[in-house]
């Protein structure tokens, strides 16, 4: 056995003449398995918040949506040559409108979306389980399960539809309305879509704007990889249209969480820098109990170099055993809490009634290697005051 595992095993023991050395180098430890437990689970909390926001906002936003730059640029003609350019994407072209839903004396403001049904449920699975109870045609309209439930609006029930056009009405200028028939609902998960957001027939909404039936207000696509097809698409699409992805009109929010995640990674991670404060006052204190045994090793052969080994490997296995008890604890916190219910969501508040958890294999790598180097720089310098311990005026004194 070599002189530094020698050593380590013996500092690493029990001491019964100084317990308060082991009693700081055991909380230097749970302090670092607390700390790299914490971050693990907020982290996959993060990332399981930030993915269920981007299947919700996906869906409800659509993964592509083709606009006019100028009237009547978007048509029939356009939707049929981008179907036969692109058979693997879905498209859906729609005609919406700002309106006002009114039941009775209550009103909330929205769009009323006019779609091919048929069309809209390849492009919107939200809307395709709607239409599994009925399609609404003629007058009717899908309404979201938060507007049914906040008005109590029985299934059938008439809702009034004001839209922002003016027509003329006697000698003033009146908002159009029309009457719907409510016969089926959605359920986004999104209080704010499920309230806003109503469909019906697009023929009806042509007929309604006295829009022509080849000109549509936009064309929504479905793609599993919208960020490569953007450019795609925009490749063979004319200068009088334009494309936007569902991230560029979410950007601020999602750049939001992005930062949101980064300045709590950068909190939690002061929890392991305070442990290893710990481990520095747990090592000094073993260096300055330990100055005459140091000496005398120094005195005897031992090199400086093996000293400051000595003390640097005491540091890195303590805070080694607390990153590798933290990362236990922390997939054991994941799978307890993604596997029991023991917390419940509000779910008109969040996208999910359960506790999204995804632990990418970046920011697990990204905690493990912050956390050691934060253990290694702070066995340095008591490893490094071991090493220059003055032999002459220990051993004279001591």
């Amino acid at each position: 056995m070599s002189i530094v595992s020698y050593l380590v095993k013996r500092f690493l023991r029990f001491d019964k003449e100084q317990p308060f050395i082991f009693l700081s180098a055991l909380l230097a430890f749970s302090g670092i398995a607390l700390g790299v437990m914490v971050l693990i689970i907020a982290m996959a909390l993060m990332n399981g918040f930030d993915n269920e926001f981007k299947k919700k906002l996906t869906v409800m936003n659509y993964p592509l949506t083709i606009q006019p730059k100028f009237y009547g640029s978007v048509d029939t003609a356009l939707l049929q040559q981008l179907e036969a350019k692109f058979p693997e994407l879905a498209f859906s072209p729609y005609i919406n409108a700002s309106v006002l839903c009114r039941h009775d004396t209550m009103l909330e403001g929205g769009y009323l979306f006019g779609v091919d049904f048929k069309r809209e449920a390849a492009v919107n699975d939200i809307v395709a389980l709607g239409l599994k109870h009925r399609i609404p045609t003629g007058f009717e309209v899908m309404v979201g399960k938060g507007l049914m439930e906040e008005y109590s609006i029985a299934k059938d029930a008439k809702l009034t539809y004001i839209f922002t056009q003016l027509e003329p009405g006697g000698i003033s200028m009146t908002p159009k309305m029309k009457r719907f028939r409510a016969v089926s609902t959605f359920d986004s998960g999104l209080s704010a879509y499920d309230k806003g957001y109503s469909y019906t027939s697009i023929e009806s909404m042509q007929k309604i704007l006295a829009i022509p039936e080849n000109l549509y207000d936009g064309i929504h696509i479905h793609s599993p990889n919208p960020e490569a097809d953007i450019a795609r698409v925009a490749a063979v699409l004319p200068d009088s249209v334009s494309i936007r992805g569902w991230w560029e009109d979410n950007g601020n929010f999602f750049a939001a969480l992005k930062m949101e995640k980064m300045s709590l990674f950068i909190v939690l991670m002061l929890i392991i820098l305070i442990a290893a404060i710990n481990i520095i006052s747990s090592l000094l204190m073993t260096v300055m109990n330990r100055r005459s045994e140091i000496a005398l090793l120094l005195s005897l052969g031992a090199s400086k170099y093996e000293v400051k080994k000595v003390f640097l490997l005491l540091g890195m296995i303590i805070g080694s055993l607390g990153i590798v008890t933290g990362s236990l604890l922390g997939f054991l916190g994941i799978w307890i809490l993604g596997s029991f219910d023991i917390i419940s969501l509000p779910a008109d508040v969040y996208p999910t009634s359960t506790l999204p958890l995804d632990l990418t294999a970046l920011d697990f790598f990204s905690i493990i290697i912050g956390a050691f180097v934060i253990v290694v720089l702070s066995a340095w310098y008591p490893a490094k005051k071991a090493a220059d311990v003055d032999v002459l005026t220990v051993l004279r004194n001591e």
